[in-house]
């Protein structure tokens, strides 16, 4: 009887013994699961806005804010030359040549000047199929960004471009340009990864951490990569929360209403579902930019 007893108790045992470790098996698999889950969700909402305001690419499309999008990697060519100290009212800019490497394409227009001014206001106007749109930058806190608008100005840089892409979320509304492969009937195809023959070193980033982008805010797009600013911009029609990663060269002073109007309008869904947003359906065409 004894005996009998002994071989229950112990089948019992190793009943028990074999459910726990099955359950904790299934709990490992499902903690395992879990930071799966939550560290590609954290991917998917960070790469997210990055990869529209990011100059997104084709070939990273899981970083795909920027991006604004199209962009051109930082390459390993050479950095500007260094140049005398900069003078009284002015800075020198550092510009890194840009090639195409990894899909992304260029548009060659040389470099802007080493030393620029530091000092004083410009207005950056883009003359659209839409209406004026423009806007103020101060050229104490975004010098060599704004040089570079000067320089793409005078190179005709974005001539009858389009702006390729738009997104219209709660917290993020914003409308993207400045890819000069974004023209004729076949802009929608663009994978936004064109700019200049040249990035730059970000400066002024937003240090207001609730409102870093607020309505009217014109900002750089970036491949999220430092020193990665390029050509491509966006225009915050509504306060917009991004990461303070993004160059603000100014605001806009006139034809926000412009900007609303398209981001109203919607998109075509084309990045849907992540990260949101698409080509808009009111088509953008920058016939000219100056700087002023």
């Amino acid at each position: 009887m004894s005996s009998i007893k002994d071989r229950q108790r112990a089948a019992a045992r190793a009943r028990l013994e074999k459910e726990m470790a099955e359950r904790a098996t299934a709990a490992r698999k499902r903690r395992q699961r879990q930071a799966i889950i939550g560290s590609a969700l954290a991917v998917v909402v960070i790469a997210g806005a990055a990869w529209f305001i990011v100059q997104a690419t084709k070939k990273d499309s899981t970083e795909a804010a920027g991006a604004p999008s199209a962009s051109a990697e930082p390459s390993a060519a050479a950095p500007t030359p260094s140049a005398p100290p900069a003078g009284p009212g002015t800075v020198n800019c550092l510009w890194t040549p840009s090639e195409e490497t990894g899909g992304n394409k260029v548009k060659d227009v040389g470099l802007p000047p080493v030393n620029v001014p530091n000092t004083g206001k410009a207005t950056v106007s883009f003359d659209t199929n839409l209406g004026v749109i423009s806007a103020q930058v101060d050229l104490s806190k975004a010098p060599c960004t704004g040089a570079s608008f000067k320089h793409l100005a005078a190179k005709n840089f974005f001539e009858n471009s389009k702006c390729h892409r738009m997104v219209n979320q709660d917290g993020f509304k914003v409308l993207q340009c400045g890819d000069p492969f974004a023209v004729g009937a076949g802009y929608r195809d663009t994978d936004g990864t064109g700019g200049p023959s040249y990035t730059m070193v970000e400066e002024n980033l937003p240090t207001d951490t609730k409102k870093p982008y607020p309505a009217g805010s014109i900002a750089m797009a970036n491949t999220g990569a430092p020193g990665s600013t390029g050509s491509q911009f966006f225009i915050c029609s509504e306060d917009t929360v991004l990461p303070p990663n993004y160059t603000l060269l100014g605001v806009i002073d006139n034809g926000l209403d412009i900007v609303r109007n398209v981001v109203k309008a919607g998109d075509d869904k084309a990045f849907e579902p992540s990260p949101g947003g698409g080509h808009p359906k009111t088509e953008v065409v920058i016939k000219k930019m100056t700087v002023a």
